[in-house]
């Protein structure tokens, strides 16, 4: 499995020949975005900065969609989605939170979530995680500290913050990395290349993907 960072909340995740797209940026979206075919677009929130499905689909390639709670299953990657509400932009709406389970890892997607209290059918759902995925800006979504303490208590293997840089606060990174005793210099990776057994002995640790806006 690769994972690429495009900015804001938009992820690229790859195992083999599939695809996934997490929160792709729409072209109408004020923020730029990468291009590329996805097999599969996840979107948590319906906003220009989270829905580009227009953003991942190239030529002939147009992505298997999922924009909401609910099971699904396509070419292997199983998603469950669960609601939980949120305020982005002054505007209240549902921010779907997802995991995902492919090549045998399970990913855990927060999407634009402002509030560190899960509800209960998310907290009952959430199993293993292997990566978290979670937005730490605090414009709109978690601030750092909220971001790390609730990060913490999912107890994820690995944790890579998102939505950051200049689509949140000043030093919402830096500030992030000190919650987790990490080095504020920490080096910025271009991409993760990661297997099951990468994950072994791994708890709550943080890597962070170069791409923030």
């Amino acid at each position: 499995m690769i994972i690429t960072y495009q900015g804001v909340e938009f992820f690229k995740v790859q195992y083999g020949d599939v695809v996934v797209a997490f929160n792709p940026i729409s072209k109408s979206s004020k923020l730029k975005g990468a291009r590329f075919g996805a097999d599969i677009a996840v979107v948590s929130a319906n906003l220009p900065d989270f829905n580009g499905v227009d953003a991942v689909t190239l030529g002939e390639k147009k992505p298997f969609v999922i924009s909401g709670p609910g099971e699904y299953e396509y070419k292997g990657v199983l998603v469950h989605g669960l609601p939980a509400e949120t305020s982005y932009g002054g505007e209240k709406m549902i921010n779907t939170v997802y995991l995902v389970s492919l090549e045998g890892i399970n990913l855990c997607f927060l999407g634009a979530l402002n509030k560190k209290e899960l509800s209960a059918e998310i907290s009952e759902a959430i199993e293993e995680i292997d990566v978290l995925f979670v937005p730490i800006g605090g414009t709109g979504v978690l601030s750092s500290a909220e971001a790390y303490e609730l990060a913490v208590s999912l107890e994820p293997k690995l944790i890579i913050p998102m939505h950051f840089g200049s689509v949140g606060a000043k030093n919402s990174l830096e500030i992030f990395l000190k919650e987790g005793g990490a080095p504020k210099s920490l080096e910025p990776l271009d991409k993760l290349t990661l297997k099951k057994k990468d994950l072994e002995g791994k708890e709550g640790e943080i890597v962070v993907l170069s791409g923030a806006n």
